[in-house]
């Protein structure tokens, strides 16, 4: 683990001196906002009182009581408790939207705009707001209204149908990916709302739906489709396109080789001892192998088998060939590679002490963003903001008795 606390104590990122108002929970919603808090971004998170985020009570695992899912994924934010449904707590978001740049949210369509809280009634008095709406059909179309979870995105937007072992079930991946990836896009928009404000003086409303990012992600899968008109099956670990491209096991576990090219294909059946292959007309071109993979497979399969990892990886990476090994999370995690790219890092949590988090893999030169703060605990700052919109001593302790914050 990283000694440093931070990799940008000083925030000079890129969204410094810009403020995100977070009406977001779970996963898609706070991993945007904490991809804008990352690069400097004042990100204020609105939490339902006495509750939270619904991935504070989503364990075990939990430290000190913290849930390891929230935490891995609301660093550099700032919590306010607030029940907004209450006119007193519509009140302060209010002043909160007032103060606001950017307001993101992932309720279902429509149900913001039932309490005056959509762009059209925002935009009205903050022209210049920028408005970013995540869901999980997009605010228009037939299925608008259906609410999306990851998995079932991952289901309905093809990407289980092109994972798992050939002819066999379905997979989902290991990580919530349809929510990350819709996150992503959602802070691309976001940015791209911002450079807009920049050059017009006027926001707009920013809509992402997750069934669009997942369709966005299909890619060349998509493509083959698009060329064929047959959906691409599941492969397991093989390439459509592209063979050898996939995991063998060696003696002592698994490896990746992506033999991009027929150059490369060369290279590696000598490093593997059967430089026969590569004159073999069956296997001389991309489009042969992939024709005759059935035949060559095996071939390479039984040879790989024979070696070690550390044997064929040592012996592939001196000749060029990309490879690697299958790892597990605990050698991921304390590879020396991230450790020196700052992805792994070390802040002390209020509740939880010295705890470990991801970094930032975008590497800005001059503008860097960075880890400056632990993921809050519930209404860690509500008295702060609170007091920062006005609100004295008094008028705090009113508002708690009536269980607004």
């Amino acid at each position: 683990m990283s000694d440093n606390a931070t990799s940008n104590p000083t925030n000079n990122g890129p969204l410094a001196g810009l403020t995100v108002l977070d009406l977001t929970r779970v996963l898609s919603g706070p991993y945007c906002t904490m991809m804008l808090a990352d690069m400097g971004a004042r990100v204020i998170k609105v939490e339902q009182p006495g509750k939270g985020d619904d991935t504070r009570g989503w364990g075990p695992p939990f430290q000190k009581g913290e849930s390891s899912y929230f935490l891995s994924v609301n660093r550099n934010k700032e919590s306010i408790t607030l029940n907004f449904k209450q006119a007193e707590g519509r009140a302060v978001l209010d002043k909160l939207i007032a103060e606001a740049d950017v307001l993101v949210e992932n309720f279902r369509p429509g149900a913001l705009g039932r309490q005056g809280l959509d762009y059209t009634s925002l935009s009205a008095s903050r022209p210049d707001l920028v408005y970013c709406s995540i869901s999980g059909f997009g605010q228009t179309g037939p299925r608008s209204s259906e609410p999306g979870y990851d998995a079932v995105m991952q289901g309905e937007g093809g990407l289980m149908s092109i994972t798992g072992p050939a002819g066999g079930t379905p997979y989902r991946l290991g990580v919530a990916i349809a929510d990350i990836v819709t996150g992503m896009f959602a802070a691309y928009g976001v940015a791209m709302g911002l450079l807009a404000r920049e050059r017009t003086g006027k926001g707009q409303h920013i809509d992402v739906g997750m069934l669009d990012s997942v369709a966005a992600v299909l890619t060349y899968q998509a493509g083959i489709y698009f060329a064929t008109g047959q959906a691409p099956p599941r492969l397991g670990n093989q390439h459509p396109t592209i063979v050898p491209y996939e995991t063998f096991s060696a003696s002592d576990g698994d490896i990746v080789v992506a033999v991009g090219n027929d150059n490369l294909f060369v290279k590696f059946c000598g490093v593997i001892g059967t430089p026969a292959l590569a004159e073999d007309e069956r296997f001389a071109t991309n489009a042969g192998r992939i024709e005759n993979q059935d035949a060559l497979r095996p071939l390479l399969a039984e040879r790989i088998g024979t070696r070690t990892r550390t044997d064929w990886l040592s012996a592939l990476k001196t000749t060029g060939i990309p490879c690697g090994s299958v790892r597990d999370l605990a050698e991921v995690l304390t590879d020396p590679q991230l450790q020196e790219r700052l992805m792994v890092l070390g802040v002390d949590h209020p509740k939880v002490g010295p705890m470990q988090v991801l970094g930032v893999p975008v590497k800005l030169a001059t503008t860097p963003g960075g880890v400056r703060t632990p993921p809050p605990t519930l209404g860690q700052h509500t008295d702060t903001i609170l007091e920062e919109l006005g609100y004295n001593a008094a008028a705090r302790g009113a508002l708690a008795e009536a269980q607004v914050i």
